[in-house]
């Protein structure tokens, strides 16, 4: 695959041929039950919770178990679950090139991002107001499409709707300085909210790191724009993503705002899918540019052998 510039012009025809949709391709279409998976009990509350080290050395998830988890189903499990599968998840690759992506709510969530709530009704340091149900709106866009630059340790957000930005009057744009952006599925897209891209310790499970996408310092990357980025970095949302991947191509993330836990988020590229999927199924190794923990996590067997 041909690596990916932050420069305009290679950046969109590198990104429009990485793009890919799933309508057609037949990859989800069993996904209207939950994931087929065994979790370890739980109740409400810290102490009802399972050591993850245990849960992966008594449950360990075989590559026919991951195969189970698809973008869609993934939001039939309660929060519990969705914790656990990522716990026994490990970062693999940092991705490279386009995904597709989008926020999800588990079972018994409210299906209401509360950014407003954890922003104490503004963002502080932003000299914007902007009124909590208009936070959430801009909230949700930073977890649909996105690019990976995996060379130069980048990522950009593909907005495909800037018409709630405009009306807030936080988009900067003009005939001099237009907006970058590509065309993907005949729509065109946006590419805003840089963001640093490297290894480091998940906020949920130390045992070993996550890919973290991290908007602190966005004003300090290429392509900056100063409205709407600065809503992401740390004048604003103070957004860090991170992600581990499921399978060749399917990323599960967690989302914080100030190390607060906001959403569950999913990447995933089905052309990337269709291509790993079966030397992933036989080994269920792939290369890991994370550390992987003093736990190493344990595949089981989907076949014979292993």
């Amino acid at each position: 695959m041909t690596r990916i510039s932050h420069w305009p012009c290679r950046a969109m025809a590198a990104c429009m041929l990485a793009a890919v949709t799933l309508s057609g391709c037949g990859l989800f279409d069993d996904d209207e039950d939950p994931p087929q998976i065994v979790f370890a009990p739980h109740a409400e509350g810290h102490a009802g919770k399972p050591d993850f080290a245990a849960l992966e050395h008594r449950h360990p998830l075989s590559t026919a178990d991951l195969y189970t988890i698809t973008p869609h189903n993934i939001a039939r499990l309660d929060q519990e679950q969705v914790d656990q599968i990522y716990a026994r998840l490990s970062a693999g690759p940092i991705p490279d090139g386009a995904f597709d992506g989008d926020l999800f709510f588990p079972r018994g969530g409210s299906g209401k991002l509360r950014l407003s709530e954890i922003a104490g009704g503004g963002l502080k340091g932003l000299l914007v107001n902007v009124a909590g149900n208009k936070l959430d709106l801009i909230g949700e866009v930073l977890w649909k499409g996105k690019v990976f630059y995996r060379s130069e340790r980048l990522l950009r957000n593909r907005i495909e709707d800037l018409t709630s930005l405009r009306k807030l009057g936080l988009v900067d744009e003009s005939a001099d300085a237009p907006l970058q952006k590509l065309r993907v599925g005949g729509k065109d897209q946006w590419l805003l909210f840089p963001a640093k891209l490297y290894c480091g310790q998940s906020l949920l499970d130390g045992r070993r790191e996550s890919i973290i996408i991290d908007y602190a310092f966005t004003d300090e990357l290429p392509g900056y724009r100063r409205m709407p980025d600065l809503l992401s970095g740390r004048n604003g949302f103070a957004i860090r993503d991170e992600i581990r991947m499921v399978y060749p191509g399917f990323y599960l993330g967690r989302a914080y705002m100030d190390r607060a836990f906001v959403v569950n988020f999913v990447l995933y590229n089905a052309q990337m899918i269709e291509a790993g999927r079966d030397v992933f199924m036989k080994t269920g190794q792939v290369d890991q540019d994370c550390w992987s923990g003093t736990q190493q996590r344990l595949v089981a067997a989907a076949a014979t052998g292993g």
